[in-house]
């Protein structure tokens, strides 16, 4: 930061809460992934800029009635990602706004072809890893959103459609139930190139209810927290849904 930077002054966040609801009190048992959404939504709805400071960790800690060991793994979040900084005996300053991390990347390969092989690369590395990582830590209310997202899929087949709704809830339930704030934002800025892919491989001939048969194996494996299983399941169907538009990939120059 600048010596510039450090006149700027601190933003009163304990008046934008008034109006704010981002930052209400969070009611129950609290995890840093809530208190994480929280400061991020708040950055965004209160547009604040580089250098503006926020406040310290303590007042975090008691505006959102949480422990400080929360908000310190929060904050810790937000420094890997370069969104923050931390000064001793001065509080929290914005570096820059959480959406900026990956929106290179994610402009690149949103604006790419549908049926470039290195876009159905990407998925395969960071679906696969959302796969391990839901079968080791998968909720009963993540498990309850998956099937739900299968039976909106089959109902849809069984009515002639290609299941895409269902098809992007499932892979959406799986995201967030791997529970990495990292990965859950990866994804989400990756979210238009991942359903554009998904929609042209249900396009092809019988491919909808392969699917889904595809789908059931996966939640199976997670639902057994089986993380071997589950990687490979999805591996083979990010594979075989790419296959599906242009045959094999891997070999080619």
């Amino acid at each position: 930061m600048s010596a510039h930077s450090t006149t700027i002054p601190a933003v009163r966040l304990d008046r934008l809460l008034l109006s704010s609801p981002e930052l209400e009190p969070i009611q129950r048992s609290s995890v840093y992934e809530q208190v994480l959404e929280r400061l991020r939504d708040f950055i965004d709805t209160q547009q604040l800029k580089p250098g503006d400071r926020l406040m310290s960790e303590r007042e975090i800690a008691e505006q959102l009635g949480v422990s400080r060991t929360s908000v310190r793994q929060a904050l810790t979040v937000l420094k890997v990602l370069g969104l923050v900084e931390s000064r001793q005996g001065d509080g929290v300053y914005l570096l820059r706004p959480p959406n900026s991390v990956i929106s290179t990347l994610a402009s690149e390969l949103v604006s790419s072809e549908d049926d470039h092989p290195l876009i159905w690369e990407v998925r395969e590395a960071i679906e696969v890893q959302a796969a391990r990582l839901a079968a080791r830590r998968r909720t009963a209310d993540d498990l309850a959103e998956m099937r739900a997202a299968l039976d909106e899929m089959d109902s849809s087949i069984a009515a002639g459609g290609d299941g895409i709704e269902g098809d992007r809830r499932f892979h959406r339930a799986i995201s967030a139930a791997a529970h990495n704030p990292f990965l859950q934002e990866l994804i989400e800025q990756l979210a238009p190139m991942m359903d554009r892919t998904s929609a042209a491989s249900l396009t092809t001939a019988g491919r909808p209810a392969r699917s889904l048969q595809a789908h059931r194996e996966i939640l199976e494996a997670i639902t057994a927290r089986d993380e071997g299983i589950a990687l490979e399941r999805m591996r083979q169907h990010v594979e075989t849904s790419a296959e599906s538009l242009f045959g094999k990939w891997a070999d080619q120059d």
